[in-house]
């Protein structure tokens, strides 16, 4: 204590030198997070001062005194006793409430600028200022305004979400649902986003039980407030059919996924981001469902309409590349997909880093490529690499962990290496049945694949109720005219031609 009060009245020592404007300049330092400032940020909040008066003020008096630390070029920062005493003199300053406010726009607009899919570039460039954003967000966010209120949280959650940080977005979304329905009402436009964000970022996370309630609130908020001709209501309905979609319950999903293409193209007009989100999440649905030929043309539409309107390096137009690439893979067209799925990860490389889910996709869809080339050798290490990034970002509990566990355990199974499959196969549908539940066709895939493998071992008596386990959901959940629905019958065909010629 002693100690502390001598270095109290050694602060207050220095504050006598200091004038009004030093003093509020210290002030406002202090209302940062315990971090370093980007000294734009320091400008921006005082737009109205001359930048070179606020320059001598920081360099002849602040730092001279031994009051602010210079950490890099153009970064500084207050000493955690410093910004404490700063805080406590804030309280006699009559610019407190005026300095807190425009604290917080500056930070907001910081989090308007940070778009759906930040590049790796744009989250370093951002990243220097998202712990004042959070400092905004937990402890100034009665002086953001109503108007700005979800840009505050939903701004801490982009930066991780972007990144495939699910687990550090989710309680910013949280927090912003609660902090809107506190202050805007249960009833309100703002509220309803939070519901949708919070949803889709259960849905990146596997968690489809738990978002679907929340995207169907949001869908009849936005309908009861905005009326059937808005392009928030377009959005609602696109993302609640996205869950659908994942559930594998196609049949809901595509009226939806239909209305909302529809939507957006009368209230957007053709050439707009939201239609191409429409066609490709169309598309990828076709394609879930077999049909082919009615998905190529939307995804060559989605983009082209992307590269048009953001450019060749941009994550969309990566993630157009992929899913056309997985289309032709499902036709065959492997050269043509190789190529696009190469193209594909090496922009995801390039724009998102290499610890992303994204990469990690794109790494398990080219290794499925040179599988189905009979390229083992090339495969196996891109699976692997797949397996490891997932795990590490998205957890052991990941519908995406089970696909990477399956298509592994399918090479391992090819190439005769039967004690590395087996526990990867149960291990894919014990995941699989848990986390979407028994009718999925992705379970329908895993027990189509481990009755497989157990026919090449010849234990026909494990294969068949596995086989029949497998075609039952295919023919319920993607009809009998689905290609998944007729390579389960032609693999349950060969087996009981096998048992019928042992007899």
């Amino acid at each position: 204590m002693t100690a502390q009060r001598g270095v109290l009245a050694a602060f207050e020592l220095s504050w006598q030198e200091l004038d009004d404007s030093d003093k509020q300049l210290g002030c406002l330092l202090s209302l940062f997070a315990a971090a370093p400032i980007p000294w734009e940020l320091v400008e921006q909040c005082l737009s109205e001062e001359d930048a070179e008066d606020l320059e001598e003020i920081r360099d002849d008096i602040l730092l001279n005194l031994h009051l602010l630390q210079r950490k890099d070029e153009g970064i500084y920062q207050l000493h955690p006793l410093l910004r404490e005493f700063f805080q406590y003199k804030l309280t006699g300053l009559e610019q407190a409430e005026e300095l807190k406010r425009s604290l917080c726009q500056v930070m907001v607009a910081v989090a308007k600028d940070i778009p759906q899919t930040p590049t790796l570039e744009l989250i370093t460039a951002v990243s220097p200022a998202m712990p004042h954003l959070a400092e905004v967000a937990n402890n100034l966010i009665q002086y953001v305004s109503d108007e700005d209120l979800i840009w505050a949280l939903e701004g801490n959650a982009k930066f991780y979400d972007a990144q495939g940080l699910y687990d550090k977005a989710e309680p910013w979304l949280k927090q912003c649902l609660e902090v809107t329905k506190k202050r805007l009402r249960e009833e309100h436009p703002d509220v309803a986003q939070s519901l949708d964000y919070l949803g889709l970022l259960y849905d990146s996370q596997g968690r489809y039980t738990e978002a679907e309630p929340l995207l169907l609130q949001a869908l009849q908020m936005n309908r009861r407030l905005l009326g059937e001709e808005d392009p928030n209501v377009a959005a609602s309905l696109d993302n609640l059919a996205f869950v659908y979609h994942s559930q594998g319950r196609y049949n809901e999903a595509e009226p939806l996924y239909l209305q909302a293409l529809q939507m957006r193209r009368h209230l957007l007009g053709e050439e707009h981001l939201h239609v191409a989100l429409s066609l490709n999440n169309l598309a990828e649905l076709y394609k879930s469902q077999g049909r082919y030929n009615e998905a190529e043309p939307l995804h060559l539409q989605a983009l082209e309409m992307r590269q048009r309107l953001l450019g060749e390096e941009h994550p969309d137009v990566a993630l157009s590349l992929n899913n056309l690439a997985a289309l032709y893979h499902s036709q065959g067209r492997d050269s043509e997909a190789e190529l696009l799925y190469q193209q594909a990860l090496e922009l995801r490389r390039r724009l998102l880093g290499e610890e992303h889910p994204d990469v990690a996709g794109s790494l398990n869809n080219l290794a499925f490529v040179y599988y189905s080339q009979g390229n083992y050798s090339k495969a196996e290490p891109l699976y692997l690499q797949a397996l490891e990034l997932w795990r590490r970002l998205l957890g052991e509990e990941h519908p995406l962990v089970a696909t990477s566990c399956n298509n592994l355990a399918v090479l391992y199974s090819s190439q005769g290496r039967d004690s590395k499959a087996e526990p990867l196969h149960l291990q894919a549908l014990e995941l699989r049945r848990r986390l979407l539940g028994e009718e999925h066709p992705d379970v329908a895939v895993s027990l189509n694949n481990l009755a497989k493998f157990y026919y090449s071992q010849r234990s026909y008596s494990k294969a068949e109720p596995l086989y029949l386990q497998a075609l039952d959901i295919f023919e319920r959940q993607l009809g009998v005219d689905h290609p998944w629905t007729i390579k389960c019958c032609e693999n349950l065909a060969n087996l009981r031609t096998e048992i019928t010629s042992k007899q």
